[in-house]
């Protein structure tokens, strides 16, 4: 007994040497992708029990069919109707949005709002535009109720401080000022300390394959590029000061997967004689913005000054003079020691590669084509789109055009599945750039867009 006791021992220690081995042979871009799936960085918004109950807090027809499915099936309907994908390449079953822990908790980790699906890929980095969270967040919270369980963090936050009005967006930046508001330079927790101002509005997220390209951080290009800048939405209470240097090593890793990414290449046929003909007009026309491509690449950094870009303000007069100082003294921005822009001029312009997959455009997922980025004046007033419908002809998802949001769309989960331009921090007005050229030249740019 005692020397199979040993043996034991001696099997699971080189099982864990081998383990250790395994993982020494990870880059560190290997690491931060295993890190952003594995690892909770956060507190858990629910639990398995939680998300496999969820579906009988749905509306009619919709909990009757889910009734009426078998576990799995309710599972993948529950992922269609939050955003939720698979891991690509992974058969765990698990969502790409969410660390899933050992007891079955679900944490939310950055892929939520940076890892979605276009055109039936899943593709880690880009931007989640089915991302349901408002939604996901009030049926896991009646979910909970209706069970006789505690709500946590999120599903009560969620009562007073909105989280996204549109699927696909969210209240990001409001998230990062609403914590930091609560922190010393140091990020020691003062509770004592005023509510800040929130201007609440939704922002559509970046494609992290821009991120290797990129200087400068957030649209408004506020923040120097750093590893630590992509730490500040871990200030939760639940995370301590110390936290902060502890994990600095991991978000060095995970730097290093962002800088990995390349942007997904366009799927489906490309006219290659008409994009040739769109190469010149572009670099005529968008390069002083975004840059040039192909075999001598150039990025230019430029803040278009408000008046000049002309499309909604909200997001660059919401995040005060303040807020952006704040931040440069903090611990993200190394006190001081990394360059922090208080008053930016307007917004970064993006460059472009993948353009093609990432949309909705602007920095507020206003526009749903590439086509409509280009006729300014055919932009819809309200868009829906469909489940993972794209758009060939016009570059982009396949969406409805209304004039309103239906007057039979009662639920504000069925509201939330329109993008109204009207409401505030919305507007797809701005970029009249394209009115310089004439329908030819624009669909040369289109076709040529979709090469980069």
């Amino acid at each position: 007994m005692i020397a199979y006791k040993y043996l034991l021992i001696a099997v699971n220690c080189v099982f864990v040497f081998c383990f250790s081995v395994l993982r020494a042979d990870e880059t560190p871009a290997e690491r931060g992708y295993r890190l952003l799936t594995t690892k909770s960085f956060l507190p858990p918004d629910f639990d398995q029990k939680t998300f496999d109950e969820i579906w009988q807090v749905w509306p009619e027809p919709l909990r009757s069919q889910a009734e009426k499915a078998t576990a799995d099936e309710r599972r993948q309907m529950a992922f269609a109707r939050y955003g939720l994908t698979e891991r690509a390449g992974d058969d765990s079953g698990k969502p790409l949005q969410y660390v899933v822990d050992e007891k079955g908790n679900w944490v939310m980790n950055c892929f939520s709002c940076h890892g979605g699906q276009v055109a039936g890929q899943i593709i880690p980095g880009l931007p989640n535009a089915r991302f349901a969270f408002q939604t996901l967040t009030e049926e896991t919270r009646a979910t909970k109720l209706r069970a006789g369980r505690r709500p946590w963090g999120k599903e009560l936050t969620s009562l007073f401080f909105p989280l996204g009005g549109s699927n696909g967006t969210t209240n990001a930046v409001m998230f990062g000022v609403a914590l930091k508001a609560f922190r010393d330079d140091d990020l020691n927790i003062v509770i004592n300390r005023p509510r800040p101002k929130l201007v609440h509005h939704d922002m559509d997220a970046p494609p992290w394959w821009h991120f290797k390209k990129r200087k400068r951080l957030y649209i408004d290009g506020f923040a120097t590029k750093d590893h630590r800048a992509l730490m500040p939405f871990l200030m939760v209470k639940e995370n301590g000061p110390e936290k902060f240097p502890e994990w600095e090593d991991d978000f060095r890793d995970i730097y290093a997967y962002l800088e990995s990414l390349q942007p997904p290449k366009y799927p489906f046929e490309i006219d290659l004689e008409l994009a040739k003909k769109g190469e010149p007009v572009f670099n005529d026309h968008c390069s002083r913005c975004h840059g040039t491509y192909g075999a001598e690449e150039s990025y230019p950094h430029r803040v278009v000054p408000i008046k000049e870009i002309g499309t909604d303000r909200i997001r660059l007069d919401a995040l005060s003079v303040e807020h952006r100082v704040s931040y440069g003294k903090s611990w993200f921005a190394h006190h001081g020691k990394h360059e922090t822009v208080g008053k930016p001029e307007g917004y970064l312009a993006p460059p472009l590669d993948g353009i093609w997959a990432s949309a909705p455009y602007f920095h507020n997922g206003s526009v749903p084509t590439l086509w409509h980025i280009l006729h300014p004046d055919d932009r819809p007033i309200v868009w829906r789109r469909a489940i993972d419908g794209y758009d060939q002809a016009k570059a982009g998802i396949d969406v409805s055009e209304y004039d309103s949001i239906p007057i039979e769309v009662k639920t504000a989960a069925d509201k939330r599945t329109f993008f109204d331009t009207r409401r505030f921090g919305k507007s797809s007005s701005g970029h009249w750039f394209p009115d310089e050229l004439n329908e030819e030249e624009k669909n040369a740019v289109l076709e040529y867009l979709k090469s980069l």
